[in-house]
This record gives structure tokens, C-alpha cells and sequence, in this order.
């Protein structure tokens, strides 16, 4: 059973976040996937994320990584044919392609393969004009005086 969401009564009292309701409403209509190679993500630091993922067999010259404005791809590809006689075969090897969808300002700072298990370190880094600042208040000896006449209104006239 599929629900749909309708932004639209949200669109009329905000600004600039058709994005965000662009995102929501893909994530919505999207087919199921299936859930291969499976993977974690982690929150590892107020500003620092993980993504871990399970791809054993794999080796680091067969998975490719790619970071593209707010997308983030994983992909895996074995290299030739395994021409070995298999009576069961448990273990995966088939290729694969994962995307993950990123926030404003989240990139990825390094990928470690160990023991089959793909790690991705991503951060997020706001920009010094994003962040927020402490704005100091000057003391001045007193108030600026009205000496210079300045009018600031129109002269008022009796009916």
C-alpha cells in the first residue's frame, strides 16, 4: 500500500523550500529497491556522519565512488567472469549501484575498505557567513542630540 503526500498546503506559507518538497516527493514515488549490498549510517559526531557498507568480495579497484553537488554514488562492479563450478553460491558478487541524497554542505572527507566492509566519512561544514555570530554592542558617553534638525516627517498643517 502506497501513501501520497500532498506539500502543497505547506508550499503557501513558506519560502525556499521547494527543494525539500522536491526531495520528499521522489522519496515518495520511488520503486522499491532491492536491499543489496546492505549498509549502515551512522551519526558519529555532531557534524560527522558514516556510511558503512557490507561488500565483501569486492576489492577497492572494482567500487567506485562518486560525489556530485548533494548526490552521493556507490557503485561496484566485479571485474571478469568467475569461471569456477559452483554447487551453492551464498555470497553475492553481483554488481551494484547505491545512491544516497546529501544536505547542503555534507561532503564526503575519506572511504576506508577493511574486512569487506566499505566506509565512508562524510562532514558537514558550514560556510563562516552561515554560522551564527555574537554582534557586539557599542557604548557610547550619550545619545546622539537632534542639533541637526533633520526632519523626518512632513510639516504638519491645521485642517
Amino acid at each position: 500500500m502506497r501513501t501520497s503526500f500532498d506539500f502543497s498546503p505547506l508550499s503557501r506559507s513558506s519560502v525556499g523550500f521547494d527543494h525539500l518538497f522536491d526531495l520528499l516527493d521522489s522519496a515518495s514515488r520511488m520503486a522499491p529497491t532491492d536491499n543489496w549490498p546492505p549498509y549502515d549510517i551512522m551519526r558519529t559526531g555532531e557534524n560527522q556522519y558514516r556510511i558503512a557498507m557490507s561488500v565483501a568480495g569486492f576489492a577497492p579497484d572494482e567500487i567506485t565512488i562518486t560525489h556530485e553537488q548533494q548526490l552521493l554514488t556507490v557503485s561496484g562492479e566485479k571485474a571478469g567472469e568467475d569461471d569456477a563450478e559452483y554447487l551453492y553460491r551464498g555470497i553475492a558478487a553481483r554488481n551494484f549501484e547505491r545512491r544516497f541524497q546529501l544536505a547542503d554542505y555534507v561532503t564526503v572527507t575519506g572511504a576506508n575498505l577493511a574486512n569487506g566492509l566499505l566506509t565512508i566519512d562524510l562532514v558537514r561544514e558550514l560556510p563562516e557567513q552561515m554560522k551564527p555570530r555574537r554582534i557586539e554592542i557599542q557604548q557610547t558617553e550619550k545619545l546622539p542630540s537632534g542639533d541637526g534638525k533633520k526632519q523626518i516627517e512632513g510639516e504638519k498643517h491645521a485642517a
